[in-house]
């Protein structure tokens, strides 16, 4: 899509508007202080190469609140574009023409997902080098974009952890040692430094806790990296809600993962299929059931396996089955649902782009993750993939009502993110 033919776009203050909430709260939102004009934070040596750029290349300005009982026509655009999150490069905003923020302000990403490693380049020049860094690098993501950004990352502690203590953040253990531990007051203890450090940095969106019960101690990418709180599913819910607990008094969201149950896996989805059909036992749903009877569940991620005893035919991510007819309608879950990632092998070498996105959102996914770090760096993955899925609504494929439904979830959840 080219930038002659973008709709224009939901400003700030009409989201507010439609999302009922203050300017006070989506100031918290965003990181910053709302002012006439916004002008992003940049590092001491990229500050001539932004301020450089005309006016007509200037940040999003307020605009005046809309008449009242008008609303502003939101374009199919930006719903779409809503539904992406996305990984990037770099380490810092060098101008107006970055690439992501092109993403963000010509094609609406609704979100970013930040690495600590490029993995097709196998450097640890990605997105994180310091604490100031990153805030930096946030609030400046943030001010580019005119709908709030949800900020991602993998943070759950130990050997899956986006943030280590060698680039000067807090050291963190597993989940296995909390597990192990069983001392609540203990995890409780350690998710709130993390939960404040992401706060601190302006993350809004922690990809943790994990909920997959350890059914299988030599899972390859559970057990074999300390990803499990327990065998015991109990035992597992009760050190998650803890977790959650303490990352919502930092006004952070958890996504529980990976539904409906990784922790039997023999295979590593990243790598391929993951089938789980002759291991997988239903007690992998007890964290999921607890959670969100408990009202604690605000978003959950599904896994890249195949389980026949669900779903005959697709993967979890795929499948209408196991999240329409089994998360949203057995297990009554409202919340919001975001996909693994979509590079990954077990979607990617098995069904084409258009197929895995087309299936993945009629199955009810509402955010597609797309962390453009699984071996291959596509610099115009999200473009692709939003003009995907507006051929795909445009050829009858997927219903536009199916796009607001997880427009509207996307959208009430980014404006309850202050009053968590």
């Amino acid at each position: 899509m080219s930038p002659q033919t973008i709709t224009p776009t939901l400003d700030r203050r009409e989201f507010l508007k439609l999302t009922g909430q203050s300017t006070a709260a989506m100031a918290w939102l965003t990181g910053c202080t709302l002012s006439p004009e916004i002008q992003p934070p940049v590092s001491h040596n990229t500050a001539t190469r932004v301020n450089e750029k005309s006016d007509s290349q200037s940040l999003p300005q307020e605009k005046s609140l809309p008449e009242e009982n008008t609303k502003p026509e939101i374009s199919l655009e930006v719903k779409i574009g809503q539904m992406l999150l996305v990984g990037f490069r770099g380490i810092e905003i060098m101008s107006h023409d970055d690439p992501i923020v092109q993403d963000i302000r010509e094609h609406h990403i609704g979100g970013v997902v930040l690495f600590n490693y490029d993995v097709a380049r196998q450097s640890p020049v990605r997105n994180i080098q310091s604490p100031q860094q990153v805030k930096t690098l946030v609030s400046t993501l943030q001010d580019y974009s005119e709908i709030p950004l949800f900020i991602g990352i993998d943070y759950e502690g130990g050997i899956i952890n986006r943030l280590p203590k060698a680039y000067g953040f807090p050291a963190t253990v597993s989940h296995q040692y909390l597990g192990n531990k069983n001392n609540r007051k203990l995890t409780r203890q350690y998710a709130t430094t993390m939960a404040k450090t992401l706060a601190e940095l302006g993350i809004n969106l922690n990809f943790a806790p994990v909920v997959d019960v350890n059914t299988n101690p030599h899972n390859p990418i559970i057990a074999k990296k300390q990803r499990s709180f327990s065998p015991n599913p109990k035992i597992v819910a009760q050190h998650a809600l803890e977790f959650i607990k303490a990352h919502r008094e930092q006004n952070v969201l958890c996504t529980l993962k990976h539904f409906p149950g990784h922790g039997s896996s023999t295979a590593d989805s990243h790598l391929g299929v993951a089938d789980v059909s002759k291991t997988w036992n239903p007690l992998e749903l007890e964290p999921y059931i607890e959670l969100i009877q408990a009202g604690e569940a605000n978003t959950i991620m599904t896994a890249h396996v195949f389980n026949k005893q669900l779903d005959p035919d697709y993967p979890a991510t795929l499948s209408n089955l196991i999240i329409t007819g089994l998360l949203r309608g057995e297990l009554k879950f409202k919340g919001l649902i975001f996909s693994d990632d979509m590079q990954m092998k077990a979607i990617a070498n098995s069904y084409g782009l258009e197929t895995a996105i087309h299936k993945a959102i009629k199955a009810g996914i509402d955010i597609l993750v797309i962390g453009n770090n699984t071996g291959d760096f596509v610099p115009d993955i999200a473009k692709r993939v939003a003009t995907i899925i507006k051929q795909l609504v445009q050829n009858g494929a997927l219903s536009e009502e199916r796009i607001n439904e997880s427009y509207q979830r996307i959208t009430q959840l980014k404006s309850r993110l202050a009053t968590l």
